[in-house]
């Protein structure tokens, strides 16, 4: 196995992760690399102890796949430390462009796995796609929680984060910000808050943990169902990664800033209306294709 390229891939699923919409899990779909990481994350159990003592830890460490998951998580650290400042200057400086493209990565990434349905689609397995699609959408639609920024409420998120990190479709970030935790864990990676991210990383090992075991049992038991439901949920979240959209309301975060409460999703030629900002039709569309793009490059390597 390339491991080096395993690397690049956790960079990439890194730097989705840090975006609100767009899923970390989708990335590694993508890339071919999903069940793989699903199947390493599962033999991490008492399995693992009881081949360490019988055999060493060299076979143990081979049993869980180690060097792929280091590789892989190696990146995904890289990726959204690195990362996370420069999405959050793009969401910032070039919006319009930003939100285009993780708006055309999902829905090309939502056929992509359409795509790997081993059967036809039939009107029982379409409800489990529609299911997926309302799922998504009212979980996006969802005012924000008010939760403290408080030890508990660090592991909270992180357990729940990483479910939705490894879940293709939604969004770790989402769940962030559905919490109310999104803006202070960007900040604690970009200022580097060490007792922050360690806490943050505990409740994410819990989650993961528990949550890989059970999306490795439906992806191997209900393949195709559950790969409907996921690209559900891709499509669902698409509102959410809207390009154009207007604040409506506005709350103070936990460094006493202003930050967007709830928006609202309007047509290109509206937001100019509302806005009096050019919509940048042209470019959004570029970036959109570009996106596109990216993901028939990715499959393309991944066959490779």
């Amino acid at each position: 196995m390339n491991y080096f390229g395993v690397f690049l891939k956790g960079i990439l699923m890194g730097a989705a992760d840090v975006v609100p919409g767009v899923s970390g899990g989708t990335i590694a779909f993508i890339a071919g690399i999903y069940d793989i990481l699903l199947k390493s994350i599962r033999s991490i159990n008492l399995g693992f102890i009881s081949v360490w003592k019988k055999d060493g830890f060299k076979n143990a460490f081979e049993y869980i796949n180690g060097f792929f998951l280091i590789a892989l998580l190696g990146g995904i650290l890289i990726g959204i430390l690195t990362l996370a400042k420069l999405v959050s200057w793009l969401l910032v400086s070039n919006p319009i462009q930003t939100w285009s493209f993780f708006f055309g990565l999902i829905l090309i990434s939502a056929f992509h796995m359409f795509r790997q349905m081993k059967k036809q689609c039939s009107f029982f397995r379409f409800l489990f796609l529609v299911f997926g699609g309302v799922f998504a959408y009212v979980i996006t639609m969802l005012r924000p929680l008010q939760f403290e920024f408080t030890g508990i409420a660090i592991l909270f998120a992180g357990s729940l984060a990483i479910c939705a990190m490894i879940l293709p479709g939604i969004s770790g970030s989402l769940v962030l910000i559905f919490l109310g935790m999104y803006t202070p864990m960007l900040e604690a990676v970009k200022s580097f808050q060490i007792d922050t991210l360690v806490l943050f990383l505990l409740g994410c090992v819990g989650g993961l943990l528990s949550f890989a075991r059970l999306i490795y049992f439906f992806i191997n038991k209900f393949r195709d169902v559950t790969l409907l439901f996921l690209s559900g949920l891709m499509l669902g979240s698409l509102p959410k990664l809207w390009p154009w959209k207007i604040t409506v309301s506005w709350r103070i975060d936990a460094n006493g800033e202003l930050t967007p409460f709830l928006e609202k999703n309007l047509s290109p030629f509206e937001f100019e209306i509302v806005s009096a900002q050019p919509a940048q039709l042209g470019s959004a569309v570029i970036f959109m294709f570009c996106a596109v793009g990216l993901v028939l490059g990715l499959e393309k390597i991944s066959k490779g």
